[in-house]
């Protein structure tokens, strides 16, 4: 079997973009090409993310569209691959015959296989204790920031969250390995990198932490920005936060995950820190760093959940101000604790929730970026603007959106620009 081009699409998280890159690096080793288009491959890949119940559902709805092109092509390769692959365990080959590759996301390795003749279907979701992809380059199409993953799994095991049950337990890259991705994406051009991990923050390798393999990724010579997500709040420690004071190409930007305001609701999820002890952590960040952006993730609805606690979450809202924030409805997630748990909630009511909490959040994202209008903000440019593409696109230090309407400047280039006009999450200005 000929395969030549191969095209991938991505659902999820950070980390599944990374996982996806790390899959172009195996295919583009075997002289295998991406193509923009499915239409044009040899094989499709599609990468899953199962953490929220729409994404699961796209991914396997987007593959189930690509039949039609195999009807044509007999020959052409499907895949799923990723957490929901992981999720579903293989059962979806007997629903859906015509998906050739299963793989979870310890699995990837299996990949060169298909050059060498192997047999359909391709079926591999054991989970790994070891895996961490050592030794496979990321095939990156972005010239702009490396994304670099230094861990796999999760050991926090939130009541709500899956990711522990599809991408398994906590384990680290060796710190060498991850400084010499950084030194090659550096020689590469990359003016940032991001460092990646389901908690970043708990990175463990031999006797070396977060904090220490931050210290030795900004130290690399060039590396114009470094920036890491998430971390978990139970995790952060004053050496972090002396490091990002310290260090001017550490970027100034926590995102936080709250998830819920209330300390019984805390508790429920698993989250192990209360509000008291959140709300702690965010005044200890905002001590360290003066001009620092505090995002995070808010979840509501979940089981138990009463108007009361949701009122605790909008009141952290107003302590806190964050700069952004990612917000959903429950959705349950089969195999997790709080999927046992009565839900008594209305959709109706989770919705209201939802929006309250959006309206809220505007309120906040406008009052921090207006606070920038008339500064000069160091801008990394990353892309045409969407709306028109005579305009710029990149992000502040704080990873806030920046339109330049006006002054020279190329995709990749650092700029100052006067920031004039703050609008929805986005921030309008000119190059100085």
């Amino acid at each position: 079997m000929n395969v030549e081009k191969y095209y991938i699409e991505t659902y999820g998280c950070q980390m599944n973009k990374a996982d996806s890159e790390l899959i172009a690096g195996m295919l583009e080793g075997f002289s295998c090409r991406s193509v923009d288009s499915p239409e044009e491959a040899d094989i499709i890949l599609v990468n899953t993310c199962t953490v929220r119940e729409n994404a699961e559902k796209r991914a396997i709805s987007r593959l189930s569209q690509f039949k039609g092109l195999k009807k044509k092509n007999p020959d052409l390769i499907l895949g799923l691959l990723g957490c929901v692959a992981q999720r579903n365990r293989g059962k979806i080959i007997s629903e859906k015959s015509f998906i050739d590759i299963v793989l979870g996301p310890d699995s990837y390795r299996h990949l060169p296989e298909i050059f060498n003749g192997c047999k359909f279907p391709l079926l591999d979701v054991k989970l790994s204790r070891a895996e961490v992809y050592e030794g496979i380059i990321p095939y990156r199409r972005n010239k702009i920031n490396a994304w670099i993953s230094i861990m796999r799994g999760c050991d926090k095991f939130c009541s709500y969250c899956i990711v522990p049950y599809t991408r398994g337990r906590e384990r680290s890259r060796s710190l060498k390995s991850i400084i010499d991705e950084v030194k090659k994406a550096i020689d590469d051009g990359y003016r940032e990198v991001t460092l990646l991990g389901q908690n970043v923050n708990s990175y463990k390798y031999n006797n070396y932490r977060f904090p220490d393999l931050l210290d030795a990724v900004s130290g690399v010579q060039s590396v114009q920005r470094v920036r890491f997500i998430s971390p978990h709040p139970k995790d952060i420690d004053n050496k972090m936060l002396e490091l990002m004071r310290d260090r001017q190409n550490i970027c100034n930007h926590i995102h936080l995950p709250l998830q819920a305001g209330s300390s019984r609701v805390l508790k429920s999820m698993n989250r192990v820190y209360n509000q008291r002890e959140y709300l702690s952590v965010a005044e200890k960040i905002h001590g360290y760093l003066s001009d620092v952006a505090i995002t995070t993730d808010i979840i509501v609805g979940f089981p138990g959940e009463m108007e009361e606690d949701f009122l605790e979450t909008l009141k952290v809202m107003d302590k806190v101000v964050f700069d952004s924030a990612f917000m959903f409805k429950y959705s349950p997630r089969p195999g997790t604790k709080a999927a046992l748990m009565k839900d008594g909630m209305s959709e109706e009511e989770k919705a209201d929730r939802l929006t309250r909490v959006i309206e809220k959040q505007r309120e906040h994202t406008l009052i921090r970026n207006n606070a920038l209008v008339g500064s000069v903000q160091e801008v990394l440019i990353e892309d045409l603007s969407k709306k028109d593409p005579k305009e710029k696109m990149g992000r502040t230090v704080t990873n806030k959106i920046v339109i330049i309407k006006e002054g020279e400047t190329e995709i990749g280039d650092l700029v100052k620009v006067k920031i004039e006009k703050a609008l929805g999450v986005s921030l309008f200005g000119k190059i100085v």
